[in-house]
Protein backbone atom coordinates (compact mmCIF):
# COMPACT_ATOMS: atom_id res chain seq x y z
CA UNK A 1 0.00 0.00 0.00
CA UNK A 2 1.68 3.16 -0.73
CA UNK A 3 0.86 5.64 2.09
CA UNK A 4 3.27 7.81 1.71
CA UNK A 5 4.08 10.35 -0.92
CA UNK A 6 7.71 11.11 0.05
CA UNK A 7 9.61 9.11 2.17
CA UNK A 8 13.45 10.62 2.66
CA UNK A 9 16.72 9.67 4.15
CA UNK A 10 19.68 11.61 5.81
CA UNK A 11 20.58 13.99 8.18
CA UNK A 12 17.93 15.46 10.52
CA UNK A 13 19.52 17.98 13.33
CA UNK A 14 20.26 21.40 15.06
CA UNK A 15 21.29 24.81 12.95
CA UNK A 16 21.66 27.26 15.26
CA UNK A 17 21.43 30.71 13.71
CA UNK A 18 22.28 34.25 14.40
CA UNK A 19 19.83 35.92 16.35
CA UNK A 20 21.00 39.30 17.31
CA UNK A 21 23.58 40.05 20.07
CA UNK A 22 23.07 39.72 23.83
CA UNK A 23 23.05 42.68 25.93
CA UNK A 24 26.82 41.59 27.01
CA UNK A 25 27.91 41.95 23.68
CA UNK A 26 27.53 38.44 22.89
CA UNK A 27 26.52 36.56 19.54
CA UNK A 28 23.07 35.14 20.13
CA UNK A 29 22.19 31.57 18.25
CA UNK A 30 18.73 30.22 18.27
CA UNK A 31 18.55 26.23 17.78
CA UNK A 32 16.51 25.44 14.67
CA UNK A 33 15.01 22.59 13.92
CA UNK A 34 16.66 21.64 10.40
CA UNK A 35 18.27 19.20 8.28
CA UNK A 36 17.95 19.41 3.82
CA UNK A 37 15.91 15.78 3.89
CA UNK A 38 13.33 16.84 6.36
CA UNK A 39 12.80 20.37 5.31
CA UNK A 40 12.13 19.45 2.00
CA UNK A 41 9.28 16.91 3.72
CA UNK A 42 8.07 19.63 5.48
CA UNK A 43 7.21 21.53 2.81
CA UNK A 44 5.48 18.63 1.23
CA UNK A 45 3.01 18.55 4.49
CA UNK A 46 2.43 22.01 4.43
CA UNK A 47 0.89 21.11 0.49
CA UNK A 48 -0.97 18.44 2.10
CA UNK A 49 1.46 15.58 1.13
CA UNK A 50 2.35 12.35 3.20
CA UNK A 51 5.99 12.00 4.22
CA UNK A 52 8.36 10.06 5.88
CA UNK A 53 11.79 9.98 7.06
CA UNK A 54 14.63 7.77 8.17
CA UNK A 55 17.60 8.48 10.14
CA UNK A 56 19.24 9.09 13.32
CA UNK A 57 19.78 11.38 16.42
CA UNK A 58 20.87 11.25 19.57
CA UNK A 59 18.84 9.95 22.28
CA UNK A 60 19.31 13.75 24.32
CA UNK A 61 17.05 16.75 24.35
CA UNK A 62 17.97 17.54 20.91
CA UNK A 63 17.34 14.49 19.56
CA UNK A 64 14.05 14.70 21.60
CA UNK A 65 13.24 17.81 20.55
CA UNK A 66 13.78 17.02 16.84
CA UNK A 67 11.82 14.05 17.13
CA UNK A 68 9.09 15.43 18.52
CA UNK A 69 9.14 18.48 15.84
CA UNK A 70 8.57 16.00 12.92
CA UNK A 71 5.77 14.44 14.38
CA UNK A 72 4.62 18.15 15.18
CA UNK A 73 4.65 18.99 11.22
CA UNK A 74 2.54 15.70 10.15
CA UNK A 75 6.36 13.67 9.28
CA UNK A 76 5.78 10.01 9.68
CA UNK A 77 8.99 9.18 12.43
CA UNK A 78 8.80 5.50 12.18
CA UNK A 79 12.32 4.99 10.41
CA UNK A 80 14.12 7.60 13.01
CA UNK A 81 16.33 6.10 15.34
CA UNK A 82 17.42 7.45 19.13
CA UNK A 83 20.98 6.86 19.61
CA UNK A 84 21.98 6.38 23.43
CA UNK A 85 25.81 6.89 22.40
CA UNK A 86 26.11 9.26 19.92
CA UNK A 87 24.94 12.75 20.47
CA UNK A 88 22.54 14.49 17.95
CA UNK A 89 24.37 16.63 14.98
CA UNK A 90 24.60 20.18 15.53
CA UNK A 91 25.50 23.09 12.69
CA UNK A 92 26.64 26.61 13.43
CA UNK A 93 25.26 28.95 10.66
CA UNK A 94 26.76 32.40 10.45
CA UNK A 95 24.87 34.67 7.89
CA UNK A 96 26.19 37.65 6.00
CA UNK A 97 24.25 40.60 5.09
CA UNK A 98 23.52 39.43 1.72
CA UNK A 99 21.69 36.24 3.77
CA UNK A 100 24.28 33.96 2.70
CA UNK A 101 25.70 30.97 4.95
CA UNK A 102 28.66 29.93 6.42
CA UNK A 103 28.66 26.47 8.18
CA UNK A 104 30.54 24.80 11.14
CA UNK A 105 29.21 21.42 12.09
CA UNK A 106 29.57 19.40 15.20
CA UNK A 107 29.53 16.29 14.08
CA UNK A 108 32.58 13.91 14.70
CA UNK A 109 31.07 11.87 14.56
CA UNK A 110 27.18 13.25 14.99
CA UNK A 111 24.17 10.44 15.07
CA UNK A 112 23.17 10.87 12.00
CA UNK A 113 26.12 8.99 10.57
CA UNK A 114 25.79 5.90 12.87
CA UNK A 115 22.33 4.97 10.93
CA UNK A 116 22.94 1.47 9.39
CA UNK A 117 22.06 -0.66 6.74
CA UNK A 118 20.02 -2.84 9.09
CA UNK A 119 18.45 -0.45 9.93
CA UNK A 120 16.54 0.83 6.96
CA UNK A 121 13.38 -1.37 6.55
CA UNK A 122 12.45 -2.37 3.38
CA UNK A 123 8.78 -2.56 3.78
CA UNK A 124 8.70 1.28 4.90
CA UNK A 125 10.63 2.16 1.84
CA UNK A 126 8.11 -0.12 -0.58
CA UNK A 127 5.49 2.18 1.58
CA UNK A 128 6.56 5.28 -0.18
CA UNK A 129 6.22 7.00 -3.80
CA UNK A 130 8.94 9.25 -4.12
CA UNK A 131 12.29 8.41 -2.26
CA UNK A 132 14.27 11.14 -1.54
CA UNK A 133 17.94 11.21 -0.60
CA UNK A 134 21.23 13.66 -0.41
CA UNK A 135 24.88 13.59 -0.18
CA UNK A 136 25.54 13.96 3.67
CA UNK A 137 24.02 10.84 4.30
CA UNK A 138 27.09 9.71 2.14
CA UNK A 139 30.28 10.85 4.15
CA UNK A 140 30.83 7.91 6.47
CA UNK A 141 30.86 4.03 5.86
CA UNK A 142 27.75 3.10 7.65
CA UNK A 143 25.46 5.64 6.90
CA UNK A 144 26.87 5.31 3.43
CA UNK A 145 25.39 1.85 3.07
CA UNK A 146 22.34 2.73 4.07
CA UNK A 147 21.62 5.45 1.98
CA UNK A 148 22.94 2.85 -0.92
CA UNK A 149 20.59 0.09 0.61
CA UNK A 150 17.91 2.40 0.64
CA UNK A 151 18.07 2.99 -3.14
CA UNK A 152 18.49 -0.41 -4.18
CA UNK A 153 15.19 -1.12 -3.04
CA UNK A 154 13.52 2.08 -4.17
CA UNK A 155 15.11 1.41 -7.62
CA UNK A 156 13.69 -2.53 -7.73
CA UNK A 157 10.21 -1.11 -6.54
CA UNK A 158 9.91 0.78 -9.07
CA UNK A 159 9.77 4.22 -7.56
CA UNK A 160 10.54 7.81 -8.52
CA UNK A 161 14.14 8.90 -7.34
CA UNK A 162 14.76 12.16 -5.87
CA UNK A 163 18.12 13.59 -5.54
CA UNK A 164 19.63 17.03 -3.67
CA UNK A 165 23.72 16.67 -3.17
CA UNK A 166 23.62 19.54 -1.10
CA UNK A 167 26.90 20.05 -0.61
CA UNK A 168 28.75 21.02 2.62
CA UNK A 169 32.84 21.33 2.20
CA UNK A 170 33.41 20.79 6.34
CA UNK A 171 31.93 17.58 6.10
CA UNK A 172 34.34 16.01 3.59
CA UNK A 173 37.90 15.03 3.37
CA UNK A 174 38.06 16.17 0.39
CA UNK A 175 36.06 17.29 -2.76
CA UNK A 176 37.46 14.23 -4.87
CA UNK A 177 35.62 12.23 -1.88
CA UNK A 178 32.42 14.41 -2.32
CA UNK A 179 32.59 14.35 -6.02
CA UNK A 180 32.09 10.10 -5.86
CA UNK A 181 29.23 10.26 -4.48
CA UNK A 182 27.29 13.36 -5.77
CA UNK A 183 28.27 11.00 -9.16
CA UNK A 184 26.94 8.23 -7.97
CA UNK A 185 24.12 9.50 -6.55
CA UNK A 186 23.61 11.13 -9.88
CA UNK A 187 23.68 7.94 -11.42
CA UNK A 188 20.29 6.66 -9.52
CA UNK A 189 18.29 9.24 -9.84
CA UNK A 190 15.23 10.63 -11.69
CA UNK A 191 14.71 14.01 -10.32
CA UNK A 192 17.55 16.17 -9.51
CA UNK A 193 17.57 19.41 -7.65
CA UNK A 194 21.51 21.35 -7.78
CA UNK A 195 22.72 24.27 -7.33
CA UNK A 196 24.88 26.16 -9.95
CA UNK A 197 27.74 26.16 -7.73
CA UNK A 198 27.48 22.23 -7.50
CA UNK A 199 26.83 21.70 -11.11
CA UNK A 200 30.40 24.01 -11.83
CA UNK A 201 31.75 21.56 -8.83
CA UNK A 202 31.08 18.63 -10.82
CA UNK A 203 31.19 20.20 -14.90
CA UNK A 204 34.00 22.16 -14.22
CA UNK A 205 32.07 24.76 -16.25
CA UNK A 206 30.22 27.98 -14.95
CA UNK A 207 27.62 27.68 -18.07
CA UNK A 208 24.80 26.54 -16.43
CA UNK A 209 23.52 25.48 -20.04
CA UNK A 210 27.20 23.56 -21.00
CA UNK A 211 26.52 21.96 -17.24
CA UNK A 212 23.12 20.71 -18.01
CA UNK A 213 24.15 19.33 -21.25
CA UNK A 214 27.33 17.40 -20.06
CA UNK A 215 24.79 15.90 -17.32
CA UNK A 216 22.38 14.56 -20.06
CA UNK A 217 25.08 12.99 -21.76
CA UNK A 218 26.60 11.62 -17.93
CA UNK A 219 23.28 10.60 -16.80
CA UNK A 220 20.40 9.77 -19.21
CA UNK A 221 18.59 8.18 -16.36
CA UNK A 222 17.58 11.71 -15.11
CA UNK A 223 14.50 12.42 -16.58
CA UNK A 224 13.86 16.13 -14.66
CA UNK A 225 16.85 18.21 -13.99
CA UNK A 226 16.41 21.44 -12.23
CA UNK A 227 19.16 24.42 -11.20
CA UNK A 228 18.64 26.82 -8.36
CA UNK A 229 20.49 29.72 -9.04
CA UNK A 230 20.09 31.90 -5.71
CA UNK A 231 17.91 35.08 -6.00
CA UNK A 232 18.52 35.16 -10.47
CA UNK A 233 15.65 32.14 -10.24
CA UNK A 234 15.80 28.68 -11.93
CA UNK A 235 16.23 26.07 -14.79
CA UNK A 236 14.21 23.35 -15.85
CA UNK A 237 15.56 20.90 -18.19
CA UNK A 238 13.37 17.96 -19.59
CA UNK A 239 13.56 15.70 -22.56
CA UNK A 240 14.70 18.26 -25.36
CA UNK A 241 13.25 21.52 -23.00
CA UNK A 242 15.03 24.17 -21.20
CA UNK A 243 12.91 26.40 -19.11
CA UNK A 244 14.47 29.65 -17.27
CA UNK A 245 12.24 31.51 -14.39
CA UNK A 246 13.48 34.25 -12.51
CA UNK A 247 13.17 34.64 -8.84
CA UNK A 248 11.03 36.63 -6.68
CA UNK A 249 13.28 39.82 -5.71
CA UNK A 250 10.56 41.36 -3.35
CA UNK A 251 13.02 42.48 -0.38
CA UNK A 252 12.90 41.21 3.08
CA UNK A 253 15.19 38.18 2.93
CA UNK A 254 16.79 37.19 6.28
CA UNK A 255 18.49 34.34 5.66
CA UNK A 256 18.72 31.71 2.83
CA UNK A 257 18.66 28.64 4.64
CA UNK A 258 15.86 25.90 3.86
CA UNK A 259 15.16 27.76 0.00
CA UNK A 260 16.86 25.30 -1.92
CA UNK A 261 14.91 22.45 0.03
CA UNK A 262 11.85 24.30 0.08
CA UNK A 263 12.13 24.68 -3.67
CA UNK A 264 12.86 21.03 -3.84
CA UNK A 265 9.76 19.91 -2.27
CA UNK A 266 7.39 22.07 -4.32
CA UNK A 267 9.10 20.39 -7.39
CA UNK A 268 8.37 16.62 -5.51
CA UNK A 269 4.76 18.08 -5.15
CA UNK A 270 4.49 19.31 -8.32
CA UNK A 271 5.36 15.74 -9.87
CA UNK A 272 2.83 13.95 -7.48
CA UNK A 273 0.16 16.03 -9.24
CA UNK A 274 0.71 15.95 -13.04
CA UNK A 275 3.29 12.87 -12.75
CA UNK A 276 6.95 12.99 -15.06
CA UNK A 277 6.04 11.37 -18.38
CA UNK A 278 4.53 14.14 -20.54
CA UNK A 279 4.94 17.51 -19.45
CA UNK A 280 5.69 20.73 -21.15
CA UNK A 281 7.26 24.15 -21.29
CA UNK A 282 4.05 25.57 -19.79
CA UNK A 283 3.95 22.68 -16.89
CA UNK A 284 7.61 23.40 -16.19
CA UNK A 285 6.72 27.33 -16.27
CA UNK A 286 4.06 26.42 -13.47
CA UNK A 287 6.74 24.16 -11.54
CA UNK A 288 9.09 26.76 -11.33
CA UNK A 289 7.18 29.81 -10.36
CA UNK A 290 5.38 27.79 -7.70
CA UNK A 291 8.88 26.79 -6.23
CA UNK A 292 10.76 29.86 -6.56
CA UNK A 293 7.60 31.50 -4.93
CA UNK A 294 7.81 28.73 -1.77
CA UNK A 295 11.61 29.19 -1.37
CA UNK A 296 11.26 33.30 -1.51
CA UNK A 297 8.67 33.10 1.52
CA UNK A 298 11.08 30.86 3.05
CA UNK A 299 14.22 33.30 3.15
CA UNK A 300 11.79 35.91 4.73
CA UNK A 301 11.96 33.76 8.02
CA UNK A 302 14.46 32.24 10.28
CA UNK A 303 14.88 28.25 10.19
CA UNK A 304 13.49 26.09 8.45
CA UNK A 305 11.52 23.37 9.29
CA UNK A 306 9.42 24.79 11.13
CA UNK A 307 9.07 28.43 8.57
CA UNK A 308 7.53 26.43 5.98
CA UNK A 309 4.44 28.89 4.28
CA UNK A 310 1.02 27.68 3.58
CA UNK A 311 -0.38 26.82 -0.05
CA UNK A 312 -2.69 30.32 0.29
CA UNK A 313 0.79 32.10 1.21
CA UNK A 314 2.43 31.08 -2.13
CA UNK A 315 -0.28 31.31 -4.21
CA UNK A 316 -0.45 35.13 -2.79
CA UNK A 317 3.06 35.59 -4.12
CA UNK A 318 1.57 34.15 -7.35
CA UNK A 319 -0.85 36.37 -8.11
CA UNK A 320 0.07 39.45 -6.89
CA UNK A 321 3.12 39.58 -8.99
Amino acid sequence: MKDIDVLALGELLIDFTSNGISEQGNGLFEANPGGAPCNVLAILNKLGRKTGFIGKVGNDGFGRMLKQTLEELGIDTEGLYLDDVYHTTLALVHTDKSGDRDFSFYRDPGADVMLTADEVDPKLIKRAKIFHYGTLSMTHDGVRAATRKAIEIAKEAGMLLSFDPNYREPLWKSKEAAREQIAYGLSQCDILKISEEELEMMTGTSDIEAGAVDFKEKYPNIKLLNVTAGGDGSYSYYKDMKVFVPGFLLGGTIETTGAGDTFGGAVLNFVLEHGIENLSKEDLTEMLRFANAAAYLVTTRKGALRSMPEREQIEDILKNN
